[in-house]
C-alpha cells in the first residue's frame, strides 16, 4: 500500500508540473491576468482527480498481480500433487517398485529406445509355507526384504516392478547376455544372504529363483515373458534358488 501511495503522488506531481507550465503559458498567449486562479486550478485539479484515479488503477494492478501469483502458486501445487497421485499409481503399495501394468508400458518404452538388454523374471521360493505358517504380514516384511535385496543385485538406471503376488521383473537396460547373468546371480546371492527371523529365534531362510532372456530386436513383450518364464520354471524344476538365463546357468555355492 505505501508504494502505491508514492507511485501515486509522484504520478499526480508530474502531471501538475506538465499541467501548471501548460496553463500559465496559454493564459499569457491568450493575453490574460495571471492571478491566484491561475495557480490553484492546474494543482487542484491534478489533486482532485489524477490523485484518485492513479490510486485506484495502481491497487487494482497490485490485485491482479497478486491473483496471478496466487494462481501460478496453486496451479503448481496442483500440477506436483498431479505428478505425485500419477507416480503412486503407478507404483506397487508395498514395495514402492513399478505395478505390473507400468512395468510392462516401461520395459516396451526402454525396448523403442534400444536394441539391447535382458529380462529377469525373480520368484520367490516357498513362499506360501511362510505365509501359512506365520501369517500374511509376517510374510509381507519377508517380501519387503526380498524386494530390498533385488533393488540392490540390479544396476542403477534398470527397470523393476512386482508383477505378482511374490514375483518381480527386472529390466536390465542395455545388457549383455554376461552382464545380465552376473546381475541375475547378484540378486540370487543378495537374497540367500538375507537373515530373516519372523519370530525372533529361528532363522527362516528366503531364496529366489530367477529365470532371464536376453531380449532380441523383434522379440515382443510377451515373447520375452514367456521366454523368462521358461528359464523360471527350469530353475523351480531344478531345486530353486538357481539363476539361469538361456543357456548359461548360475548355481548356489
Amino acid at each position: 500500500m505505501k508504494s502505491i501511495f508514492l507511485k501515486s503522488t509522484f504520478f499526480t506531481l508530474a502531471c501538475i508540473a506538465v499541467t501548471l507550465p501548460m496553463v500559465l503559458g496559454t493564459i499569457r498567449l491568450l493575453g490574460g491576468t495571471i492571478d491566484a486562479a491561475a495557480y490553484i486550478l492546474p494543482i487542484i485539479c491534478p489533486l482532485l482527480m489524477g490523485f484518485p484515479s492513479a490510486f485506484y488503477s495502481l491497487w487494482q494492478r497490485e490485485k491482479l498481480k497478486r491473483a496471478h501469483e496466487d494462481l501460478s502458486r496453486a496451479h503448481a501445487q496442483l500440477a506436483a500433487a498431479h505428478r505425485r497421485l500419477s507416480e503412486k499409481a503407478s507404483r506397487d503399495e508395498m514395495t514402492g517398485m513399478l505395478n505390473r501394468e507400468n512395468f510392462f508400458a516401461a520395459l516396451d518404452g526402454s525396448r523403442r529406445k534400444s536394441d539391447r538388454g535382458a529380462l529377469l523374471i525373480i520368484d520367490a521360493d516357498h513362499f506360501k509355507r511362510i505365509n501359512d505358517s506365520f501369517g500374511h504380514l509376517t510374510g509381507d516384511q519377508a517380501l519387503l526384504q526380498i524386494a530390498s535385496a533385488i533393488s540392490r543385485g540390479v544396476r542403477s538406471g534398470d527397470i523393476l516392478g512386482r508383477i505378482g503376488g511374490e514375483e518381480f521383473g527386472a529390466f536390465l537396460v542395455g545388457a549383455s547376455a554376461d552382464e545380465a547373468k552376473l546381475v541375475a546371480e547378484r540378486i540370487r546371492a543378495e537374497v540367500e544372504k538375507l537373515s530373516f527371523q519372523p519370530d525372533n529365534e529361528r532363522s527362516v531362510p528366503l531364496t529366489v529363483s530367477i529365470g532371464g532372456t536376453s531380449c532380441p530386436v523383434e522379440a515382443n513383450v510377451s515373447e520375452l515373458m514367456r521366454a523368462a518364464d521358461k528359464r523360471l520354471y527350469e530353475a523351480k524344476a531344478r531345486g530353486r534358488n538357481l539363476a539361469i538365463f538361456n543357456d548359461g546357468i548360475s548355481e548356489a555355492a
